[in-house]
């Protein structure tokens, strides 16, 4: 069964918020968009990573659609202590933590340059006065006066985040006052746009595979990342959507993980998946860890139908769209049996004719090997046998493109 997003009949409930508005606070659960307004990056955030004291953090972001207007999402929502925020900066990268001269906007607060977050909730600024071109990389910078205590991050940015020394060093041009990097995103819980194209955003929703884990740094080479340039080249440059990645590496629909792997899936759907600015649909592709999950009651094909039965109800409710996608192969991998290959061939045959999904991508037929279907195709398989390589993230994108209609 296959439902075209521009044709689903319930629609997203949102609060709608005009572009001249003060600040917005928002708590789990909500979006805050306004008409027009797509989201072109999002990472899902876990508390628990390290504290910070008066630095300043220059994260690089990759801008999955355009527009103008953008808005900064700070979110403090897996924080136990309020966030102070003395400044923050939006340009345009030039090279690793260096700005592009020229392109630095102050980012404001209901008109006012810093601001708390209290734990547990997240703020949206005002909107900034710059273009976003697609695909470029941004550079938000945030300046932390205080200590911060345990931060917000998402662990696996693939990006250089660059950690000052002391002080504020948010408009900087250069990166000489950047001595450190780490490789998680903080704080930062997505941007939007105004779009001239786009009328909504597209949610990929998952675990390593989405989040690109294995994929090349430093490259955006995800395959929600591919999927956006797709959507931007099938188009002739005016994309409908923009896309965000709502993965998380060893994240599972069933369990809690801990500050890496995070919330799971059941817990975080509505704020990570449904969140973002007028989300149309969600590319739901989750389980494989929930199939390999060491215990002793294994997981059932049964357990994770019930689940995404109640992630597509929840979505449906907010007139979202969601399309299912197959569990890949991984044999070859050192926690394949031939019980898990079991589940993850009953669970793959429900999602395929079961008809709860809008559609379904079969990300399984796509990249498997046709001989030796239980393995990824050798030009597609990590060295693990689980993940995927840069081809491989891209397979997965050309398969979206060919099950949905995103173009």
């Amino acid at each position: 069964m296959s439902r075209s997003v521009r044709n689903v009949s319930r629609r997203a409930v949102l609060s709608a918020v005009p572009l001249a508005a003060a600040a917005v606070t928002i708590g789990p659960g909500t979006a805050s968009a306004a008409p027009g307004r797509v989201g072109i990056w999002g990472p899902s955030l876990n508390g628990g990573g390290p504290s910070f004291t008066d630095r300043t953090l220059r994260q690089v972001v990759y801008a999955s659609g355009g527009g103008t207007a953008p808005r900064v999402r700070l979110s403090n929502l897996r924080g136990t202590t309020p966030l102070t925020v003395g400044h923050v900066d939006l340009a345009e990268q030039s090279l690793g933590g260096i700005a592009r001269a020229g392109s630095h906007r102050r980012v404001t607060f209901g008109g006012q340059g810093s601001v708390v977050v209290p734990a547990g909730r997240e703020i949206i600024s005002d909107p900034v006065d710059m273009t976003v071109p697609i695909g470029v990389n941004l550079l938000v910078s945030l300046y932390l006066p205080g200590t911060t205590g345990p931060s917000v991050r998402h662990p696996n940015a693939l990006m250089n985040t660059y950690v000052s020394d002391p002080g504020n060093h948010a408009a900087d041009d250069t990166s000489d006052a950047y001595p450190i990097r780490h490789g998680a995103w903080y704080y930062l819980g997505g941007i939007d746009v105004v779009s001239a194209s786009a009328t909504g955003t597209v949610v990929a929703f998952g675990d390593s595979l989405t989040d690109g884990f294995s994929s090349t740094p430093l490259t955006n080479r995800r395959y929600p990342d591919y999927l956006a340039r797709r959507l931007h080249a099938d188009t002739g440059g005016a994309p409908r959507f923009g896309v965000v990645n709502a993965g998380i590496a060893g994240n599972s629909v069933l369990f809690d993980a801990g500050p890496e792997a995070g919330l799971s899936a059941l817990s975080r759907f509505e704020h990570d998946a449904l969140g973002h600015p007028e989300v149309r649909a969600v590319i739901l592709l989750e389980g494989v860890n929930d199939i390999l999950r060491e215990g002793s009651v294994p997981v059932t094909s049964w357990d994770l139908r019930a689940a995404y039965q109640t992630l597509i109800d929840r979505a449906h409710a907010r007139g979202v769209a969601v399309y299912g996608g197959t569990i890949l192969p991984f044999a070859g991998f050192d926690r394949h049996t031939a019980a898990r290959e079991a589940t993850r061939a009953a669970l793959n045959g429900w999602i395929r004719t079961s008809g709860a999904f809008d559609a379904v991508v079969d990300f399984d037929a796509a990249l498997r090997d046709p001989a030796n279907p239980t393995a990824l195709l050798p030009a597609y398989a990590h060295t693990d046998f689980l993940h995927l390589t840069d081809a491989g993230m891209r397979a997965m994108a050309d398969a979206v493109v060919a099950s949905v209609p995103l173009t």
